[in-house]
């Protein structure tokens, strides 16, 4: 029984971490290069960007205009985001303003010579392989690459979250001990008998 509570508790704890890891914001300082929209064909992945239900328009071969923002980062590696209105789906942002921030960050765009820092907060992946990008929230200017606001929403998500996984998990080992635990005892003890009649028939 001890095993089996082993298994499943990773395995939530693995699906728990990527849930978390892709809905909760992030902020990263970088330099605002350029915004732009591109038809983006759409697959499988579209599951990683926006619904329907936003307002997206996709055309009859499954390609959908999409805002982009590039970006780069203190350290010279570029990251891209996509700008698109989350509504009411999860995670639940209620961001309707992809428009405004995408004139924002046009403003804010700056060139290497002199550059123009700002902290964006954003949520999801950035994969090339499937070709996702995380969606851009909010854009803040920052005084330079080196200030990293502190993430103080994901930090509270976090703490709460990890006060109820650590109660749910509590009760849940009570409620084992007391009730799943001597169940399986005494299943098992009911199979040994099973098994000693039956090798005791089987010696006849």
């Amino acid at each position: 029984m001890r095993n089996i509570q082993v298994v499943l508790g990773v395995a939530f704890g693995v699906l728990l971490f990527l849930f978390l890891d892709y809905s909760l914001p992030s902020r990263d300082t970088v330099r605002i290069t350029n915004t732009y929209n591109k038809l983006t064909d759409l697959g499988w992945n579209r599951i990683f960007y926006a619904a329907a239900s936003t307002g997206a328009v996709e055309t009859a071969e499954g390609r959908r205009d999409v805002r982009y923002i590039d970006t780069v980062r203190p350290n010279g590696r570029p990251r891209v985001y996509r700008n698109e209105d989350t509504g009411l789906i999860w995670p639940p942002y209620f961001k309707y303003d992809s428009s405004d921030l995408h004139a924002i960050a046009g403003d804010m765009r700056s060139t290497a010579q002199q550059p123009r820092w700002v902290s964006i907060t954003s949520y999801g992946w950035r994969n090339d392989l499937i070709t996702i990008f995380p969606n851009a929230i909010s854009i803040r200017p920052v005084a330079g690459p080196q200030d990293r606001p502190m993430n103080w929403l994901a930090m509270v998500i976090l703490a709460a979250m990890g006060l109820a996984l650590f109660l749910f998990w509590s009760r849940w080992n009570r409620f084992a001990a007391r009730r799943l635990e001597p169940a399986v005892e005494r299943a098992e003890a009911r199979a040994d008998r099973m098994r000693g009649r039956f090798r005791r028939w089987l010696g006849r």
